[in-house]
């Protein structure tokens, strides 16, 4: 039998759109349900200073959505319900139209490279994609990332906000578990951070192999547990922890609300991100009816992080 998700030749089509910021999730959302393992990457455009300081994302300017598909005889399929699904989506905000291109197996990682400059984050973290040089200073705690097929590289607010809040939040010595690892960018941080150990879950077997490796450059491989598989079906087998961290959009996030919150310790806490501030009453329902408590909420943008506690 032929595999129907897989590309057959080794190619791969990207689909890319322009949106306004009102538009990134439910577009997101759309091409998600039909990209290679529910994944889509989200470009924004940035500002700085002409000296080159205060780099920062530039609310003017559209967000370029991201997402691959093998090319194979579903393809034609799949896109033409995202083509669809856009047209209804047109009137939340403004949504250019769909581009198209063809790309080989070997060139899809490339695709990344040109977006992704050197970025500092909070008061310690420097992520470094590992085709830039940086000379890092004392205190610095720099990740040396190449993002490759996954995603998760410190540009989005949402991953943004989860780095800055990590800063904050105990995480020496701490058993940390990490759901929807992507690039391993959390996880890393977290080992970084003095953590105890990590549990990094992924869903793509794609994104996982890149995952790993990106723990092995970063040297700490052998502190992070890495699991791939459907969340919602294998939880953690019990295994609770000090500190959850979960950076996912707002829909995936509420379908994983149960397992997410049985992983959560006692005296745990958990550190939700990706959620789009027209979704954020959903996700705050969803979670505190699985027994949480809110504890504090912030904004970057239109997106939203939360820290919650096991309501005692």
């Amino acid at each position: 039998m032929v595999d129907q998700h897989k590309a057959p030749d080794g190619r791969w089509v990207e689909l890319s759109v322009a949106v306004d910021s009102e538009a990134v999730e439910p577009v997101s959302e759309l091409m998600s349900r039909h990209a290679y393992g529910q994944g889509v990457a989200v470009y924004e455009q940035y500002q700085q200073d002409p000296d080159g300081d205060n780099l920062a994302p530039d609310p003017t300017r559209p967000v370029t959505v991201v997402a691959y598909l093998p090319l194979n005889q579903e393809t034609e399929q799949k896109v033409g319900r995202i083509e669809e699904g856009l047209w209804h989506l047109r009137y939340l905000g403004e949504i250019g139209e769909l581009e198209r291109a063809e790309r080989p197996e070997e060139d899809w990682a490339n695709a990344w490279k040109e977006h992704f400059q050197v970025l500092r984050i909070g008061e310690r973290f420097v992520i470094r994609p590992t085709w830039r040089e940086y000379e890092s200073v004392a205190g610095d705690l720099v990740i040396d990332l190449d993002p490759g097929m996954a995603f998760g590289t410190g540009h989005h607010p949402t991953t943004e906000l989860c780095l800055r809040w990590m800063e904050e939040v105990p995480v020496a010595g701490k058993r940390v578990l990490d759901v929807g690892a992507g690039s391993g960018i959390l996880s890393i941080a977290a080992i970084l951070l003095e953590a105890q150990s990590v549990h990094a879950v992924e869903i793509d077997e794609v994104a996982a192999r890149a995952l790993r490796e990106n723990l092995d450059m970063n040297r700490v491989g052998e502190s992070v547990l890495v699991s791939v598989g459907d969340f919602s079906k294998t939880g953690t087998g019990g295994e609770r922890y000090d500190l959850v961290i979960a950076n996912i959009i707002s829909s995936v996030l509420t379908r994983l609300a149960t397992p997410i919150c049985e992983a959560v310790d006692d005296r745990g806490q958990l550190l939700l991100s990706g959620v789009i501030e027209q979704h954020i009453e959903q996700v705050r329902a969803t979670f505190t009816a699985e027994g949480m408590k809110v504890i504090e909420e912030r904004q970057q943008g239109d997106w939203i992080a939360m820290l919650l506690e096991r309501n005692a």
